[in-house]
C-alpha cells in the first residue's frame, strides 16, 4: 500500500526518485510548475522532451532529473476544464494513473506530485484532488512506498488534506 502525505512546498527541491510535471502536450515547457521545472532541470530538459515528440493528455513519458535532486521527472499533459462533460475526469485519473505506470517501469520508490490541471487549466481543486487521491490509493504499485502531493500554496494543500479524510 503506497503511503500519502501532503506538503505544501516547491516540487523543484524535492529530494525523490521522481518529480511528476504538469506539463502541456508539447512537452516544451510552459507556466506555472511546468515552467518552474524546466528551468531548474535546465537546458538539457529541453532537449530530451524535444525527442520525446510530445505526449497526449493523461498520457505520461518521463526524462531524467538533471539539475533537480530528483533522478527522473514523469511528464503528463493534464486536461484543460471545460465544463466536465468533455472526460475531464477521466483523463485526470489518466495523467496519474500513467505516471504511476511511470514511476514503477523506472523503479522508483518515492513520487511527488503537483496539484496536476488545477492551475492554469482550471479543474475544479476539490474535485481534482478527490480524483488524484483515489487515484494513487487505489494503484496496485510493486515499487513506490511513499507519494507526496506537493502542493503551491495554503489553499491547494487544504483541498488536498480535506480530500485525503474523505478517502
Amino acid at each position: 500500500m503506497i503511503q500519502i502525505e501532503i506538503i505544501k512546498g516547491d516540487i523543484t527541491q524535492s529530494h525523490v526518485d521522481a518529480i511528476v510535471n504538469a506539463a502541456n502536450t508539447t512537452l516544451m515547457g510552459g507556466g506555472g510548475v511546468d515552467g518552474a521545472i524546466h528551468c531548474a532541470a535546465g537546458p538539457e530538459l529541453d532537449a530530451a522532451c524535444e525527442a520525446l515528440h510530445g505526449c497526449k493528455t493523461g498520457e505520461a513519458k518521463t526524462t531524467p532529473g538533471f539539475n533537480l535532486p530528483a533522478k527522473f521527472i514523469i511528464h503528463t499533459p493534464g486536461p484543460i476544464w471545460h465544463d466536465g462533460k468533455n472526460n475531464e475526469d477521466e483523463l485526470l485519473k489518466n495523467s496519474y494513473f500513467n505516471s504511476l505506470k511511470e514511476a514503477e517501469a523506472h523503479q522508483c520508490h518515492t513520487v511527488d506530485f503537483p496539484s496536476i490541471s488545477t492551475g492554469v487549466y482550471h479543474f475544479p481543486l476539490l474535485r481534482a484532488a478527490k480524483i488524484a487521491l483515489n487515484t494513487i490509493s487505489n494503484f496496485p504499485s510493486y515499487s513506490i512506498e511513499k507519494v507526496r502531493i506537493v502542493a503551491f500554496d495554503l489553499q491547494t494543500k487544504a483541498a488536498y488534506d480535506y480530500a485525503l479524510t474523505l478517502s
